[in-house]
């Protein structure tokens, strides 16, 4: 007769126990998890000074962030000496407990008083001045006066390697324009300085024509002359290439450019506006269609131009034409000789895909 033995009383209690820790364990997992992982919901936190671990797992669980606020309490002090700092949060219902902790411990860069400003590339300088004054506590003369303050101005250009006398010339409208680089920034608040936002807008500015600093320097102006109607004439890096070569080889034969784009800006109206004969042919440095702008560059830039179009100006491709004209769907057509072109032109209008 087989005789039975009776479990060890240590077995016993070492398998009770494991039990017990894989089922804390499995406890702990679920209440450190996400609340809802398919919630990705920004929720906004606020952690005042002073405040300590129970205070923050007492916020954290009124706002649905945490399952409960004594496994996060005794989660913090197993990790040691830890401080959480106080500021605004943006937490999310996906997070989980840890994730939560760690940008507790880092503090938190969000600023809900923070303002972005999107300044489009191919606006003019004072479709930025609408900008700012639209997202800041500073006024449209305000604006103004500062980006066109001598002294300011030339605090620039000790600063900036790219900013040169050119920018000075008689007869320039607003001396920073085509050098502010179109992009959407994040200023702290609406009190930030017109200063900060020119400066920081030179920054990026700076980043982007670095890599071509010993192609350019010395001829910036022209550069950014050229990109300013390069992004307003053409659609894409390619073909702004094309337009870039055919302004040269039009400089160099001695002929207008004939960029109705410059027109518009000498005349400083919008270009949803309809131009007379007598307007395209105004005697104006920006005017690339005067009767005395033969062989010649505007003045200085149109817009603010994007990198595609500054690296169109500083690479443009080769070609013998000498004119192009772009449909209203935005395809754009080269030839060699001024008949060529009024061929095109007519062509375009016959189809009913003339641009005007």
């Amino acid at each position: 007769m087989a005789v039975r033995r009776r479990p060890k009383p240590l077995l016993i209690f070492l398998v009770l126990f494991g039990s017990f820790l894989i089922l804390l364990a499995a406890i702990y997992l679920f209440l450190s998890s996400p609340v809802d992982k398919n919630n990705h919901k920004d929720i906004e936190v606020v952690v005042p000074s002073g405040t300590g671990v129970s205070g923050v797992a007492e916020i954290l669980k009124e706002n649905n962030l945490i399952r409960s606020e004594i496994v996060f309490t005794i989660a913090v002090k197993s990790k040691g000496d830890l401080y959480l700092q106080a500021s605004t949060y943006l937490f999310r219902q996906d997070m989980s407990m840890d994730e939560i902790i760690e940008e507790l411990m880092k503090g938190s860069k969000y600023n809900p008083d923070a303002v972005n400003i999107t300044f489009k590339e191919g606006e003019r300088i004072t479709d930025y001045v609408d900008d700012i004054v639209e997202n800041t506590n500073h006024s449209e003369d305000e604006v103004i006066s500062i980006i066109n303050d001598r002294n300011y101005l030339s605090d620039l250009m000790n600063k900036y390697w790219f900013l040169t006398d050119d920018i000075l010339q008689e007869g320039i409208y607003y001396p920073l324009e085509g050098y502010l680089a179109p992009d959407t920034y994040q200023f702290k608040n609406r009190d930030v300085s017109v200063n900060e936002i020119i400066e920081v807008m030179l920054d990026e500015m700076e980043e982007e024509l670095e890599p071509y600093r010993s192609q350019i320097e010395g001829r910036v102006h022209y550069y950014i002359t050229m990109a300013s109607m390069l992004e307003l004439e053409g659609t894409n890096t390619e073909n702004r290439k094309m337009i870039a070569g055919i302004f040269e080889n039009r400089i160099k034969s001695g002929m207008n450019l004939g960029s109705d784009v410059t027109t518009y800006y000498a005349l400083q109206v919008p270009m949803t506006s309809d131009l007379t004969t007598a307007q395209f042919a105004t005697i104006n440095p920006y005017n690339t269609r005067a009767s005395n702008m033969g062989g010649k560059m505007p003045l200085g830039p149109i817009c603010n131009p994007t990198l595609s179009s500054l690296e169109a100006s500083i690479e443009p491709t080769d070609s013998t034409y000498l004119f192009f004209v772009a449909d209203k769907n935005g395809n754009i057509f080269y030839t060699n000789t001024l008949a060529e072109h009024d061929a095109k032109v007519q062509e375009i209008k016959d189809k009913g895909d003339w641009i005007w």
